[in-house]
């Protein structure tokens, strides 16, 4: 399947962007949070996944690879097609999404269109048993030392998961970071470093 399309943005219009590479202009459907960081007639580049169904053959992109790994934790979830996922990630940030789920907070995903309160529900239950075997009382760093549960690191270290990141992936960057800091906050400092 196509991974990324980089090239000339030539079209942006409410719910899609044409990217043109090598001569063919590629429609890539995305979210209000990519598009806000798109530019028109600059070179461009999204992370992309490709839904082929019976009757169309349609190509999502991504600023982001936590954006698309989000994307794809979405619609992995019974009731959330391609649309619905892409309202869900133009209403809320990857991160935002990842505190709804650690906190249990069905009620801030009502706020995308075409989900209601027993597909909130579901999402959160689905997606925090993706990350139920994530231990966060204790982490181990690569270095050997140990995190104990300090501020809001645990915390941090769930929301991460739901977005496809390992402990031992981002528990090194998140132990340099003040244990004080807001979760929201751990969470943006640790996604910009790994970028």
């Amino acid at each position: 399947m196509i991974y990324s399309v980089r090239g000339n943005l030539i079209l942006m219009d409410a719910g899609f962007a044409v990217v043109e590479c090598g001569g063919v202009g590629y429609r890539v459907q995305t979210s209000i949070t990519t598009q806000k960081q798109l530019k028109l007639n600059t070179e461009t580049m999204l992370y992309t996944y490709m839904n082929v169904r019976e009757d169309a053959m349609e190509l999502f992109g991504f600023a982001s690879k936590g954006e698309l790994s989000t994307f794809k934790m979405l619609i992995g979830i019974t009731g959330v097609g391609p649309k619905v996922a892409l309202a869900i990630l133009s209403e809320l940030s990857s991160e935002q999404i990842a505190m709804c789920v650690s906190s249990g907070d069905s009620k801030t995903l009502t706020r995308a269109s075409g989900v209601g309160p027993k597909l909130a529900q579901r999402i959160v239950l689905e997606l925090k048993d993706k990350i139920k075997g994530v231990d966060t009382a204790v982490f181990e760093i690569s270095r050997g030392s140990v995190i104990a549960d300090t501020g809001n690191i645990p915390k941090a270290v769930s929301a991460l998961a739901v977005l496809g990141y390992s402990a031992a992936d981002v528990t090194p960057i998140l132990s340099k970071l003040d244990p004080q800091l807001s979760v929201e906050e751990m969470i943006a400092a640790t996604l910009k470093q790994m970028a």
